[in-house]
């Protein structure tokens, strides 16, 4: 992949020539790749996965790319808001640690876009739900959930694309 700045003679191409595809960027550069030739390939089951998941992270980009949040993030970068909202899509939440302190269940969790929503279920010994409720975000990447009880802890994070992950303290 070459990328071309300020070429009279480039500027301005996008689109297929020959074996060659030129894309522009927002910036107003250039970016010049070969054509791939994927005719009769046999996908495994994990490239089949995974064309789906981009399938459905283009579909969110379409939708979500005049969010105001990924319109944002766009303004100070090379990126659009598809671009965001397509990569947010792809990349869920990662919950870093949980932790009980002092009446509370402290979750670290952060997101390439950020995280929206946290919520924490506490489960007896027969895994019966005893207290379930929505963390408050106290610092960027920090939510904490007020309880006294003991048991199992169950955490579900949440990103601004939907993607949802899971974690637990014994």
């Amino acid at each position: 992949m070459a990328k071309v700045k300020k070429n009279p003679v480039i500027q301005g191409i996008s689109g297929k020539i020959g074996n060659l595809v030129f894309k522009q960027l927002p910036d107003g550069s250039t970016i010049v790749t070969a054509k791939q030739v994927l005719h009769n390939k046999k996908w495994s089951e994990g490239q089949v996965a995974h064309q789906a998941r981009m399938r459905e992270a283009a579909a969110y980009g379409r939708e979500a790319q005049h969010h105001p949040v990924y319109v944002a993030l766009a303004e100070n970068s090379t990126l659009t808001g598809y671009n965001w909202a397509f990569g947010d899509r792809m990349k869920p939440p990662v919950i870093h640690k949980i932790e009980r302190a002092e009446g509370l269940v402290r979750v670290r969790a952060s997101d390439n876009v950020g995280v929206v929503r946290v919520e924490v279920q506490v489960l007896d010994e027969k895994g019966a739900v005893q207290a379930r409720g929505e963390a408050v975000q106290t610092s960027k990447e920090v939510w904490e959930f007020a309880t006294e009880l003991t048991g199992k802890v169950v955490v579900q994070v949440w990103d601004l694309a939907r993607n949802v992950v899971e974690g637990s303290l014994e």
